[in-house]
């Protein structure tokens, strides 16, 4: 992974009493992740390393995972 992503419009973002999350949207049925992922992992891939990570944070809700762009190195 990149970079986490704001989705369209800047959709994907959790509110804190400090601040904007961008890219991590926590909602009732689920956690949703938008990233901006590095060329060259497959996707699928990336978008389970990324569920991996957060698994146990999610508290038990389904982690949706969103790839919004590829990051490709010149």
């Amino acid at each position: 992974m990149a970079e986490l992503s704001g989705g369209p419009f800047g959709t994907i973002a959790t509110y804190l009493p400090g601040g904007r999350v961008r890219g991590i949207a926590l909602r009732d049925d689920g956690l949703d992740i938008a990233v901006t992922a590095r060329y060259g992992t497959p996707l699928p891939e990336i978008a389970d390393r990324i569920r991996e990570a957060v698994g146990q944070a999610a508290g038990g809700r389904p982690v949706n995972v969103r790839i919004d762009d590829l990051q490709v190195s010149t």
